[in-house]
């Protein structure tokens, strides 16, 4: 699954991977949460669009959205069978631009948040869903998903699922291209792509903010060593770790 990300590129380094005519301007968010507003990159009239909608997605047909859980996540596996899902995959997918994005481990009695990033450090394309709600009085809301799949072997010990990775390459794909074949892109990224390593669980908190948020921590019980304070060094998850969730 994913429940909170990063979005800590600058506006223009965004712009020039996603190829919007817009021309937003934006802080860096170290802790995107579900309901928030959420950046997207979808078609418009043939052309890459960027646009702020609610994270949660509420299917058009829906008459009270207070009646149904948030609907922040799609599984990939069913995005053509579930209801509040199908149409949007067929007509509606978008890009969901991120730098990182959070997982937590199961440890003892606890779980321990883990961050998780592009070995590259640039910044990643989120599959996504969206779908715009009308109101009994006409208020429109554009809202959105992010589509998971399988956690690759690097990930699976923190959790089983992860949000599905579009490739630069990809983008025309998964925006404009034929659906069955834009599905092809919901498979877990390569195992070499992505790195982790454990955080402060001050990112439970989704009022908590700022770059600490991702800075390693000192200590961490179970059985990953912590990078070294003066190395710095940003460490990949030790598949070894045993099963998880």
């Amino acid at each position: 699954m994913c429940g909170r990300y990063t979005v800590t590129s600058s506006p223009r380094a965004l712009r020039d991977l996603f190829r919007y005519l817009e021309q937003p301007d934006f802080p860096a968010r170290y802790n995107i949460a579900p309901s928030q507003p959420v950046a997207i990159v979808r078609l418009h009239e043939g052309k890459r669009q960027f646009a702020l909608v609610h994270w949660g997605l509420i299917p058009a047909w829906m008459k009270d959205p207070r009646t149904v859980s948030l609907m922040f996540n799609a599984r990939g596996e069913s995005v053509f069978d579930k209801p509040a899902f199908r149409n949007a995959m067929k007509r509606r997918r978008c890009l969901v631009p991120a730098d990182g994005f959070y997982e937590w481990q199961k440890q003892g009695g606890g779980k321990q948040p883990f961050f998780i990033r592009a070995r590259s450090g640039g910044p990643l394309a989120f599959a996504g869903l969206w779908e715009t709600w009308t109101g009994p009085n006409g208020e429109e809301i554009d809202t959105a998903a992010i589509v998971t799949t399988a956690a690759n072997e690097t990930l699976k010990p923190l959790h089983d699922r992860m949000p599905v990775i579009v490739p630069p390459a990809a983008f025309d794909l998964w925006l404009a291209g034929e659906a069955e074949r834009a599905a092809s892109l919901i498979a877990p990224a390569p195992d070499d792509l992505l790195e982790a390593w454990p955080v402060s669980p001050a990112v439970n908190n989704a009022a908590n903010g700022g770059p600490g948020l991702i800075a390693p921590v000192r200590e961490l019980p179970g059985s990953i060593e912590e990078p070294k304070p003066k190395s710095r060094k940003r460490i990949a998850i030790d598949d070894a770790q045993g099963s998880l969730f």
